[in-house]
Parts: structure tokens; sequence; C-alpha cells
């Protein structure tokens, strides 16, 4: 049964070649929460797949008799596989979100369990081929959910739609940092891991494709083709200032949550106190969104919002680089929770915003550019940070016995990270310019057409339409 309006508003194709709305019939449907919470699960369970060693890497490097550079591979190769399969997830989601979370359900069984078979024989390749496989499945979720709240939610729960299926892929991998230490073992991280991903992937094989009608005029319109779509978000000055901000910041989060153990452990840090530390910047984040993407989807004030959260996030970026040297809990705490909050407060608005300034591209086409832009620098930013870090050999026995108050090295400790936190916290900086010319009409910025605007065609004409 549907769960809120009904509008009947017909559709008819007018001189221009547009299509305008009177006597279309408009729903929204209960079913629709349950493919968003399927979406949810599958971003929990990749992301999850992603840091199933980072929180860990000191043990999986001595168990796998690696460095711990090998291990960053890890991370490193898993964002490196969304470039590859970028387009085939293009095409997926062009398709439907239904169409796109079975790829992605499949390559995590088949990822997870190679995996899990590589770490019991204590083969690094057959765990790095597992990795990739993960790696290959994150892309059909991770762009999924602007496809997803445009094919079945109204103008009034697209950005919170957004943001809970967004989101949710840092929270596995807050998950993650929080709970693999407390697994036990490798070889048991990676079974839990594999049992949870085969209970969570199932379900998508019973989701709906599409709703029975619309749930909004912009909705209702046939989706533009996909080289169409590419080519005219390519003419948007706007795209451009979006994607490169948005592939530098979401790249930067991802390459400081996979190193996040290794920036603060020369320090006197151990594993759990890392872990927490990532997990307050996951879930700081997520409670922030939970109250920001209400009123985003109320009041649309999607410019204001990117320009303070992108000052935001890159001042905490320049914070950071001293928080490990006070070898204290509140600065790295404090520090990662507000840039948790802004983060994840900016990330389901960007997506939202970019497909306001290209529409009528397809959604799916824009966020998966800015999401595989996030990932390769992601992937980029893992090995030139890693390159920074002192050279200095770690005597981690006598830092662990130490602890964070009796820690020796002053503050710059062998195997400190202290460059690749300036070279972060730098380039953060040297962005922040191209988000706070959005929006500027000299600039060509100030035009939007939106889909917001067809939406609010269709209420002006409610009063006539026919029920």
């Amino acid at each position: 049964m549907p769960a809120q309006r009904k509008n009947r508003i017909s559709f008819r194709r007018g001189r221009s070649g547009h299509e305008s709305y009177s006597h279309a019939h408009f729903r929204v449907y209960k079913r629709r929460w349950f493919g968003l919470l399927q979406l949810v699960l599958l971003n929990i369970v990749v992301s999850w797949d992603w840091l199933t060693f980072a929180p860990v890497s000191t043990k999986a490097a001595d168990y796998f008799n690696v460095s711990e550079t090998a291990i960053n591979w890890f991370s490193t190769a898993f964002l490196f596989s969304f470039i590859v399969i970028s387009p085939v997830t293009v095409r997926m989601l062009h398709k439907g979100p239904k169409t796109s979370m079975i790829w992605s359900s499949a390559l995590l069984l088949l990822g997870n369990w190679i995996r899990y078979g590589g770490t019991r024989a204590n083969s690094y390749g057959a765990v790095m081929f597992g990795q990739i496989l993960t790696g290959l499945a994150q892309p059909f979720v991770l762009a999924a959910p602007t496809r997803y709240s445009d094919l079945w939610f109204t103008e009034r729960g697209r950005v919170g739609a957004t943001a809970l299926a967004s989101l949710a892929n840092p929270f596995g991998g807050a998950v993650a940092q929080l709970v693999n230490p407390a697994f036990g073992s490798i070889p048991d991280i990676v079974l839990y891991t594999s049992v949870i991903a085969t209970v969570a992937c199932v379900p998508t094989i019973f989701l709906p494709a599409t709703p029975p009608t619309p749930p909004s005029a912009s909705s209702s319109i046939s989706k533009t083709p996909i080289m169409e779509s590419v080519r005219h978000s390519l003419r948007s000055p706007s795209f451009y200032l979006i994607f490169f901000t948005f592939s530098v910041y979401v790249g930067f989060f991802n390459a400081f949550s996979s190193l996040m153990n290794q920036i603060l452990y020369p320090y006197g840090f151990t594993e759990d106190e890392a872990g927490y530390c990532g997990a307050v910047l996951i879930l700081v984040g997520l409670v922030t969104a939970a109250i920001t993407s209400p009123i985003i989807d109320k009041t649309h004030a999607y410019l204001v919002m990117i320009k303070v959260l992108c000052a935001l996030v890159a001042i905490s970026y320049l914070a950071m680089v001293w928080a490990p040297q006070t070898r204290g809990l509140a600065a790295p705490y404090v520090l990662a929770a507000i840039l948790g909050a802004t983060s994840f407060s900016l990330l389901p608005v960007a997506l939202e915003y970019l497909v306001e300034v290209t529409f009528p591209a397809s959604p799916e086409v824009g966020s998966t550019i800015c999401w595989a832009g996030g990932q390769l620098l992601g992937g980029i930013f893992i090995v030139i940070m890693n390159a920074l870090k002192d050279g200095r050999p770690v005597d981690l026995k006598a830092v662990r016995e130490a602890g964070r108050s009796h820690a020796s090295g002053g503050i710059r400790p062998p195997g400190n990270m202290y460059n690749a936190l300036v070279f972060q916290a730098v380039v953060a900086l040297v962005t922040l310019p191209l988000p706070m010319l959005l929006g500027v009409k000299r600039l060509g910025m100030g035009k939007v057409a939106g889909r917001l605007k067809v939406d609010e065609h269709r209420e002006s004409e409610e009063g006539n339409a026919v029920l």
C-alpha cells in the first residue's frame, strides 16, 4: 500500500520537447524502506571489508610475515578497484539500483570467502585477490544512493535517504575500527566478517526493482542516456568544482581512516585507542548527519552548508597535524569528532547538490564519477602518506610497554607520520577556495536547473490536478 500522498498530474510533451505535468499518478510506498535498509547493510559490509586489516595492521603484518606497507596495500588496492569497475557501475545503475546491488552482493560473497580461504592458508596473494573482489563490489552500492532516492523518494526525503545510505559506508568503517581488534586472531576476524557479509547479501534478491508509480514529477521523467548525461555534466562549471572538492576531501577521509593506527601508535597509543578514535570520527559524524540532513531536506540550503562545512573540514585537517604529539586522548578524539561531524554532514549535501546542478543528467553518472575520484585520490594519498612516514624502525614492544605517558622520542618519534599530516593539511587548505566559488553568478556558477524546479512546477499545478 502507498505510504504517503497521492497526486494525479498528466504528463505531456510540449513544443520545446520537455515534459509537463498534469494527470500523472504519484505515490511513495512503504516498501522503499526495505530497499533502503538493504542498501545500508551492503554499504556497511563493503566498508567493513575495506578496513578489515587497518585497525590491526601490526598484527596482520606479523601474521602474513610482511611489512605494514604491504598491509596498507589491502586498503589501497580496494580503493583503486573502484576505478576499474566504474563504467560497469554506471551502466548497471542506469538500469536500476537493484541490478547494481545484485552485482555488489555477488562480488562480496565471492571476495569474502576467498579472503578467508587465503587467510587460513596464510597466503597474502589470495587474500589480496579477495580484497580486490570486495573492492570491485563497492561502487555498485556506494554510488547507488542518489539513484535510489531519486527513484523512490520525493524532494522532501531525498537528502535524508541519500545520507542514510551513503553514511552507512563509513559506519561500516567505524564498526571495523571498533570491533575487529576484539575479534582476536586474523583468521577469526576474516571469518566473522565473511559470515556477516553473507547474511547481509542474501536479502538483495527479494528487493522490488522499481516502484509501481513514480514518487514525484522529476522522478517520472525518462532518464537521460548515459553518454548524454556525461556530456551534460561536463558542460557544467559547477560540476568541476564539486568533483575536485569531493574527490580531495573523500580521498583524505579514506586515507586518514586507513592510516589511523599508524598515525597514532608511534606516540604510544594502543590499537584499541586508535580504533576508538576511528569510531569517534565516524559515529559522531553519523549522529550529526542525522540532525542536519532533515534540515537540508526542508530548507534546501545546499550552498551555505557546503561552504561552511568545507571550511571546517580543512581547518580540522590543519589542527590534526599536532594532535598526536599531545600524547593525550583529548586532542585526537575531539578533532576526530569535529572532522567526522563536518565530513559526514557534507557528503549527502554535496551529492544532492551535484544532482541539482547536473539535472537532467541521470543521477548515477555524476555520483559515480565523484566517488571514483575520491577512491582514486584516497589510494594515491595512502601511497604518498606512507612514503612520507619517518623511516626509522619502531620498537613496537618498547612503545607498547611505555604507553603514551612514558613513550620516548619527543614530538617526532621513530615511525611518526608528521610529514604526512602536513601534506594532508596543505592540500586540504589549497582545495578550500574551490567550493567557495559555487553559486557565484559572475563566474557562471549561479544557474541551477534542478529537480527542485520541476517538482515546484508540479506543486504549482496540484490545484488543477484531476483527482
